[in-house]
């Protein structure tokens, strides 16, 4: 079959676009925006992309297009797709009928670390000999790609893998279908990593997203499992709506907790006040352990023990674009971060200030989501970089004024509407043992391999 997808380069299309690949498709797809990572991981496994929604694109003649959820009404491609009745089908749908039928499905949702829990849940099963798919927002370190089909476990080679690890995400499905994405994948075990307001673009408040939460959990079974973060009120108001599943919590006495943190990172596993071991690794940060404890917690409802998932975090390796360092020049490093969510971004800076201490971080920010870009959060926005030393902020193509947003800690920040002069700005600067923080949910212009290029030039001329 061959399949044209649109949107193709979204972190989630992608994934379907390598699961189509995999099954042996034929696969083609369009953008308007090309950029790493996806781009690369697409060219890498030979699917052919298209820049733009030309309507010359039907001559393609696919059997069957996916809809990306970033097309809309309006776009030429889709419009002739739907004149001359062409066969369409939204990305979740496609999934659930070709992939995640008849399997046990884990999925992974919330406003924050959906990525690299997904990550991190996908690696312990890989670990155990569990052979999972999967479909991450990213691309983990561990896989080197955002998705793959299921493959044949280490104690059954003469079986595929049931298991399939889902990023799940509350946003809209697609044009012609509102519901939010999650719906589609049906999960046996659930994890509800937190939620917070967001996609002001599609939801009034927090409680439309709540009320999708809970079409979520409606649909897990009496033998599945939802693991929720016993932190969030959101969550348990959700919960409290209606739940016909066990429940299990993480960051309370009840359950799963961490404790006995250190400053490198590691930490205990506590179950129910007793502890289970010790999680060895390099990440840093509360909702990085968080993040843990909810892997942990689902992994152990299909059978892995907590022993093997303590051991399997311990050589996990974080997802691309996830405190990425992109470079250092002397001594100046790079890094580049998702970020884009008030929230997000505090977590993400009081996670490196954690690491550096006392050396100076120069905070990059491209408010750039749908959430972002309606203002809804700007108000949050200072306090959010209230840890960084000096904050650089591109407010091109916004509907609000980014400055006038960031004067609360005008002493420390600079808003820029143009990318060069943003960039002359940090390396202006920059003073070795400097961190500079890239935070933006896009490609950001190539703004890192730009200040790289910039400090190679600026500082050895100092």
């Amino acid at each position: 079959m061959h399949i044209h997808i649109l949107g193709i380069c979204g972190t989630f299309m992608g994934g379907i676009a390598l699961l189509a690949k995999q099954a042996g498709h034929r696969v083609t797809g369009c953008d308007a925006n090309v950029y790493p990572p996806m781009s690369t991981q697409l060219q890498a496994q030979h699917i052919e992309l298209i820049e733009g929604f030309s309507v010359e694109q039907t001559k393609l003649n696919p059997d069957i297009y996916v809809i990306g959820n970033v097309v809309s009404r309006g776009n030429p491609l889709i419009e002739e797709i739907l004149n001359l009745g062409l066969p369409y089908i939204s990305g979740p749908q496609w999934l659930s009928e070709n992939v995640l039928k008849g399997k046990w499905v884990l999925a992974v949702a919330g406003t924050h670390g959906k990525t690299t829990t997904s990550s991190m849940l996908a690696w312990i099963l890989e670990y155990a000999g569990l052979a999972p798919g999967f479909l991450i927002g990213g691309v983990p370190e561990n896989f080197g790609v955002s998705a793959r089909l299921p493959q044949q476990p280490k104690q059954d080679e003469k079986s595929i893998s049931p298991f399939f690890v889902i990023e799940a995400d509350e946003y809209d499905t697609a044009f012609f279908d509102k519901r939010s994405k999650f719906v589609h994948y049906r999960p046996r075990t659930a994890v509800l990593n937190n939620l917070e307001f967001d996609h002001a673009d599609i939801f009034d408040d927090l409680a439309a997203i709540e009320k999708q939460f809970h079409h979520l959990v409606r649909i897990v079974p009496q033998q599945g499992l939802v693991v929720a973060n016993g932190k969030e009120s959101s969550l348990n108001r959700v919960i409290e709506k209606g739940c016909w599943t066990p429940v299990e919590k993480f960051g309370t006495d009840a359950d799963w907790k961490a404790v006995n943190a250190a400053g490198d990172g590691s930490f205990d596993v506590s179950y129910q006040g007793k502890v289970q071991g010790r999680v060895d690794w390099d990440l840093l940060g509360e909702h990085n352990r968080m993040n843990g404890l909810a892997s942990i917690a689902a992994a152990r409802h299909v059978g892995v023990t907590t022993e093997t998932s303590i051991a399997a975090l311990t050589d996990f390796k974080n997802v691309k674009r996830r405190m990425e360092t992109k470079g250092v020049v002397k001594n100046v490093t790079v890094y580049d971060d998702f970020a884009h969510h008030p929230t997000a971004i505090h977590t993400t800076v009081a996670g490196l200030r954690a690491k550096v201490g006392a050396a100076r971080i120069l905070a990059v920010l491209e408010p750039r989501s749908n959430t972002m870009k309606l203002g809804v959060m700007k108000d949050a926005l200072p306090a959010s970089l209230s840890e960084a030393d000096l904050v650089f902020c591109y407010g091109a193509n916004l509907g609000w004024d980014a400055a006038e947003a960031l004067k609360p800690i005008a002493n420390k920040a600079k808003t820029f509407d143009d990318l060069i002069k943003l960039v002359q700005a940090i390396v202006s600067v920059a003073k070795p043992d400097d961190h500079i923080l890239v935070m933006s949910n896009g490609g950001f212009g190539g703004v890192h391999q730009k200040i790289l290029d910039a400090l190679s030039v600026v500082l050895v001329e100092k």
